[in-house]
């Protein structure tokens, strides 16, 4: 797997976000999301509760696919089945699924502000803490800072994955700015079902 993978799927979510009148696919946005799945697995145990986050919702959401055409409509469903904060509904999943990519991005921002040689803990310390930290327990917190102390430096990271760090961190700053309007597309969509995004 390759960066740039990453870089080119959520380009294409951000040309339909930034298309009038378009509504994002379930499939195209779980499947862009998916892309993540192998570094959270290289990343191990750094990552661990990425699993509960991140990986199994969206999971749900792509077995929500077939029968769902977009994000909207899957929320607009739960919002008619009354059962939008219900735990394991797929509105919740997308919540939690939008933390996810939250922390991504910024955990991507420091990354690029970092040394080659330098670790990864502390990036990944500041982008769990701005975004995970405030709606995790204790417990999870702990353990997640504790894992974040096995992380790989910047140079060996690329390495793994057979990358550059001249070509990773240009697929990287792609992949910063399309998630950014995928992530405002969430927001708006959440607020202006007036669900709120702090729950």
């Amino acid at each position: 797997m390759k960066f740039k993978e990453i870089a080119d799927a959520f380009g294409e979510l951000a040309v339909i976000v930034n298309t009038p009148n378009s509504d994002v696919p379930v499939k195209l946005f779980s499947h862009a999301c998916s892309r993540f799945f192998l570094i959270f697995t290289v990343l191990k145990p750094a990552f661990k509760f990425a699993e509960n986050d991140y990986v199994s919702k969206v999971n749900d959401l792509a077995k929500a696919s077939p029968s769902t055409l977009t994000l909207e409509a899957m929320v607009d469903r739960d919002i008619e089945a009354k059962c939008v904060r219900k735990v394991g509904s797929h509105t919740r999943n997308l919540l939690r699924v939008k933390r996810g990519l939250e922390m991504i991005r910024v955990l991507c921002e420091e990354l690029l502000a970092t040394e080659a040689d330098s670790p990864l803990k502390d990036a990944a310390y500041k982008a769990y803490n701005q975004v995970f930290g405030p709606h995790h327990g204790w417990a999870i917190q702990l353990a997640a800072s504790t894992g974040f102390g096995s992380l790989l430096s910047k140079a060996e990271l690329f390495r793994m994955f057979n990358e550059t760090e001249e070509t990773a961190e240009i697929h990287i700053q792609s992949y910063v700015s399309a998630s950014a309007t995928a992530i405002a597309y969430l927001d708006y969509l959440f607020l202006s079902k007036n669900l709120g995004i702090d729950w």
